[in-house]
């Protein structure tokens, strides 16, 4: 009986509406039956508490930052002073889901972060959905779901939707990230409506780039590599207007960029000096003497923005004037490519925590549950053990990998360019976008931090890793990854 109607299940529900279901049953049993699964502060959550009219009610908190996730927190329920300390979209879902808390707990006084979890996950199912349709179309469903069960072990591993749970903004990047690259790839294969499709590419990365300042690349890249989709139509309406909207693109990304405060802009310069130029430095005092900086700056070599004691006031105008005034971006990047076997250890240490999905130095438990001090769980956490154990932690691999992915793409664009089939030939920069954000969150890292909290900061590279590979295996399943897919219709329908 049981088996007759799951097979009748299958043969009414498409391989999308599978992998919607089977992510949302998922991560409804991780996120919202006890024991809870969420992840633990790290410091950050103050940059989105206050100023979006939450703070911090449990007295034991401090003692529990990074080692155990707390779902509760105060509302305020008077003036609240506190502005905003960044510009990000990820404030618009926070509020959102406080409302949605307010509208079932009229005149209450605490913020369940369940409410934000379950509004991360409304998206992140129709993102998934949208996905598998964009990888499946026109597919056998044999193969469509073999794709879909493929999706549901990589995309509803813990290691990503853990973070609904939390008030990082990896939540953000990882569902409009999603949105991005199914709507691209719907438009690729002139699914649905060209218009809503570019809509919800064009919003999606204007919502991913404008959430952290480390996205600010993001929104260029896309318009960039966007430029190809203005060819997919030849009516001038949709070209001006798809202009139009990779222009918009471009000013949100540099928008982005021009809203860091100076504060944050401080603090990422000291790690980007202390845990990245210093630290890699065989001789540290002659390092800062390069940058015009006084050597006995030295001593803060390997240290952090946020240590209690340390041998300067990092706060003061002297500091400000003798040390971060003497370096920025630019002069970091001519140093490394000046230092290029110090450039290389740094990529390492980035591929070293380039393939963590999960924050390891933070756990996933409440403390009433009584696990051990940061323990993780391994709920439906297949995929990102497996990722972190088994991948090469190189850059070298990173450069293997993305010469192989272009290479096996390259003959079907270049079939689609001479052919004049401006849609299908827009797979590869499709492909090579994900690959150049996810390497620009490295580089931006490295150069703009260090090595400081490098594997939440690298969060884009491994989503974008994982995408593409998916697609390089889909089209593998689908024997459409050396061929365009008009001439592998018949193939994939006699299947």
């Amino acid at each position: 009986m049981t088996n007759r109607f799951l097979r009748g299940l299958l043969r009414v529900m498409t391989p999308a509406a599978a992998a919607a279901a089977g992510v949302l049953v998922i991560t409804v049993l991780a996120l919202f039956v006890y024991p809870y699964i969420g992840i633990a502060d790290n410091g950050d959550f103050f940059r989105v508490l206050y100023s979006n009219g939450l703070y911090i009610n449990d007295p034991t908190y401090d003692s529990q930052y990074l080692g155990f996730f707390v779902k509760t927190y105060g509302i305020f329920q008077y003036f609240n002073e506190n502005q905003a300390t960044i510009f990000s979209t990820q404030s618009s879902f926070v509020k959102a889901a406080i409302g949605l808390n307010k509208l079932f707990h009229p005149g209450t006084t605490t913020f369940d972060i369940r409410y934000q979890a379950a509004l991360y996950l409304g998206l992140y199912t129709a993102a998934i959905y949208l996905l598998v349709e964009a990888l499946t179309w026109k597919l056998s469903k044999l193969r469509g779901y073999v794709i879909a069960g493929i999706v549901v072990f990589v995309f509803g591993d813990t290691g990503y939707t853990a973070y609904f749970n939390s008030l990082y903004g990896e939540s953000v990047m990882l569902i409009m990230t999603m949105f991005m690259v199914a709507s691209g790839l719907l438009l690729y294969r002139r699914r649905y409506n060209d218009y809503v499709m570019l809509g919800i590419f064009v919003v999606s990365t204007m919502i991913l780039t404008a959430s952290k300042q480390q996205n600010a690349p993001v929104g260029i890249l896309t318009a960039i590599f966007g430029v190809f989709f203005i060819y997919i139509r030849k009516s001038r309406s949709y070209r001006a207007i798809t202009a139009g909207l990779l222009a918009a693109l471009i000013g949100v990304g540099v928008g982005t960029y021009v809203l860091i405060p100076k504060e944050f802009v401080n603090i990422n310069k000291f790690h980007a000096m202390t845990r990245g130029v210093l630290m890699g430095s065989t001789d540290p005092e002659k390092t800062l003497e390069s940058f015009g900086i006084d050597k006995q700056y030295a001593i803060l070599n390997r240290s952090e923005y946020y240590e209690p004691y340390k041998s300067f006031d990092v706060d003061s105008a002297q500091f400000e004037e003798q040390f971060f005034s003497k370096y920025g971006f630019v002069s970091i990047l001519r140093y490394y490519a000046a230092h290029p076997g110090q450039a290389g250890q740094m990529l390492n240490i980035a591929a070293r925590d380039g393939f963590s999905i999960r924050p390891m130095a933070m756990g996933n438990y409440e403390q009433s549950v009584g696990k051990p001090f940061g323990a993780h769980t391994v709920f439906f956490s297949g995929y990102s053990l497996l990722k972190q154990a088994l991948a090469p932690k190189t850059f070298g691999f990173i450069l293997l990998w993305t010469l192989l992915i272009i290479g096996l793409y390259v003959p079907s664009f270049v079939h689609a360019i001479r052919s004049q089939q401006w849609r299908k030939a827009t797979k590869l920069p499709i492909v090579i976008l994900l690959i150049s954000m996810g390497l620009s969150g490295i580089f931006v890292s490295i150069i703009g931090a260090g090595d400081a909290d490098l594997a939440k900061h690298e969060f884009l590279f491994t989503l974008t890793f994982d995408l593409v590979s998916l697609l390089t295996v889909r089209d593998l399943i689908a024997k459409q990854l050396w061929s365009t897919e008009s001439e592998s219709k018949q193939v994939g329908a006699a299947m």
